[in-house]
């Protein structure tokens, strides 16, 4: 059976602003519902791991949703960082990220070209972490693409900024834009992850989440 029939008795809430997490679950044809908008402080410890920040803070947002779920609602939030200026490792521990700093969205233009300038001639990780909630449980995933930015010019920089005001993006820039085009060299993962939402991840956590 598709996801599509066996989500039919449910009510799947996006949780989330974002018109390109809206735009990806259309383009997935999961059938969705906009919960209810609500503020919640994204605040994570200081000794969490970076690349744990974006599931984190998605399952926070999860447990700030301020509406009791009924029998048949699954909630669905999303958190997207950038980390720069890192080094990626594989240990027998799992995946860890080392160094660096988290971009999170720009506070204005000097802070978007701030960013853009560290990501520029170099490779950065894209981490979004989401959580699935009915009321009954939760569960929780981490995606990771990595991406490499070739050298851009001050005044690609400052043309990008003004030309598409990149302040609601992590990392302050959008891969569906000019600038995914112009200046993104190569990624390794998920395109629709550096985007905001991994959907393949989403879909396949889904059915699992029906079926536990």
């Amino acid at each position: 059976m598709l996801l599509n029939d066996k989500l039919k008795p449910y009510r799947l809430l996006l949780a989330s602003q974002s018109p390109r997490r809206r735009e990806l679950m259309t383009g997935c044809g999961l059938p969705y519902e906009l919960a209810e908008k609500f503020d919640c402080e994204e605040t994570y410890p200081d000794d969490l791991p970076l690349i744990g920040v974006s599931e984190y803070l998605s399952t926070l947002k999860s447990e700030a949703y301020p509406v009791p779920l009924l029998e048949n609602d699954i909630l669905l939030t999303a958190d997207t960082v950038v980390l720069a200026g890192g080094e990626f490792r594989m240990t027998a521990e799992g995946t860890t990220w080392h160094g660096g700093e988290i971009l999170g969205k720009p506070r204005d233009r000097d802070d978007a070209r701030r960013m853009l300038k560290i990501l520029s001639g170099a490779h950065h990780l894209v981490t979004t972490g989401v959580t699935l909630r009915s009321a009954a449980r939760m569960t929780h995933f981490t995606s990771l693409t990595y991406v490499w930015f070739r050298t851009l010019t001050d005044e690609e920089i400052a043309y990008y900024v003004d030309t598409f005001q990149p302040f609601d993006k992590a990392g302050a820039y959008g891969i569906q834009e000019w600038i995914g085009y112009a200046a993104i060299e190569c990624i390794e993962g998920s395109f629709y992850n550096v985007m905001g939402l991994p959907v393949q991840k989403v879909y396949t956590e889904l059915d699992k989440f029906l079926n536990p």
